[in-house]
């Protein structure tokens, strides 16, 4: 017997498009003898849609304009509906679910919000809980926590962007003088996919890198600029994750920018990453230490630079990577012979082995 499984996409935050496009991506990779796939869609200003049409449309963001294919629908947190409730031609119908795919990005969307509406309802879903989610969301947070565990990283500090003000604008410029030095990258702590990033080479430049980041988020993180390799690691699992291969961004832009990894596609990538076998195994312990350590289950890219061929620095962990024809978290998996479609069909798994903690 098929499962019904909701792909959700779309959301209010800044990475609208990319959502839509990993949503195409992975209901297309669904083997339909196993799935009867349904495409929830949340447009940019909050307005839920079951969406019946094209990928392709939902690729050129083209699908919320179709209104034959759009009917309102919202997921219900009443768990005796444990799925969606529609609207239809005789009123309201409950439609059930076995498992969903959030296939979203940024805010609203991987910062524990979506997460904790998921949760409420009582249908498995894909990836990480809603704290682990929020925690690895915020940049400050996430820093501050793997500082505890002795977890390597890059020098940081944050601040309330009210607050770079006045005598408050002079003593965080001196703080990164002191402490971090100059060029440093400049960043909300709230936000993915690159967005709202400067590289920022000297006090003059910072007044415009936190305008940028405020635009994004109330919080924002500064951290030293790291010389070094780019590389990423997938995790995916539950009590007991396993690491892909790793692989490396060789980045055409100054650095790896929202452009750069999703417009452009002038960015190289390199599976496996230019590096030792035993750095590259001390890189996954630390990745599938660092997941377990901060409640991640399901999947997550985790993200790390490699200083001069040995130090291992994790930058951020992803609890909801794209999964676009450029992606890196897909790739590495099936570099490791485990095509899209079974990835997805363990990722369900995962979600309905999960339920049994909800």
């Amino acid at each position: 017997m098929k499962k019904t499984v909701a792909v959700l996409f779309g959301g209010s935050s800044s990475e609208y498009e990319v959502s839509c496009i990993s949503a195409a991506t992975i209901a297309d990779s669904l083997d339909k003898s196993k799935y009867d796939v349904l495409k929830l869609g949340i447009t940019k200003d909050g307005r839920w849609l079951l969406y019946s049409g094209s990928t392709a449309s939902m690729r050129s963001g083209a699908w919320a304009a179709d209104a034959a294919a759009c009917r309102r629908a919202f997921l219900s947190p009443d768990t005796s509906v444990h799925g969606i409730v529609t609207e239809g031609p005789d009123g309201f119908e409950n439609i059930r679910l076995d498992c969903i795919i959030p296939a979203l990005h940024g805010k609203n969307a991987e910062d524990g919000t979506m997460q904790g509406l998921l949760h409420l309802s009582g249908v498995p879903y894909v990836g990480c809980p809603t704290l682990a989610s929020a925690c690895c969301m915020d940049k400050a947070v996430t820093h501050t926590l793997l500082a505890s565990w002795n977890i390597k990283q890059a020098h940081f500090l944050w601040f309330f962007a009210e607050n770079y003000s006045g005598e408050g604008r002079e003593k965080i410029q001196r703080k990164i003088d002191a402490r971090l030095g100059w060029p440093i990258f400049l960043k909300p702590a709230n936000a993915g996919s690159s967005v709202g990033i400067s590289k920022v080479k000297s006090a003059d430049e910072m007044d415009a890198a936190v305008a940028l980041a405020a635009l994004q988020d109330s919080k924002i993180v500064v951290e030293e600029a790291i010389i070094g390799q780019e590389v990423e690691c997938a995790v995916m699992g539950n009590e007991c994750p396993q690491a892909s291969i790793v692989g490396e961004i060789g980045s055409s832009a100054e650095f790896y920018d929202y452009d750069d990894k999703y417009k452009n596609g002038t960015s190289q990538l390199y599976i496996p990453a230019h590096l030792d076998e035993a750095v590259a195994d001390e890189l996954r312990h630390i990745a599938c230490r660092a997941y377990r350590l901060l409640g991640c289950t399901g999947l997550a890219r985790v993200d790390f630079f490699v200083r001069n061929k040995k130090e291992i620095l994790l930058n951020e962990l992803n609890t909801l990577p794209g999964f676009t024809s450029i992606s890196m978290y897909p790739k590495l998996w099936e570099a490791c012979g485990k095509p899209i479609g079974q990835l997805l069909d363990e990722l369900i798994t995962l979600a309905e082995e999960r339920k049994r903690y909800i």
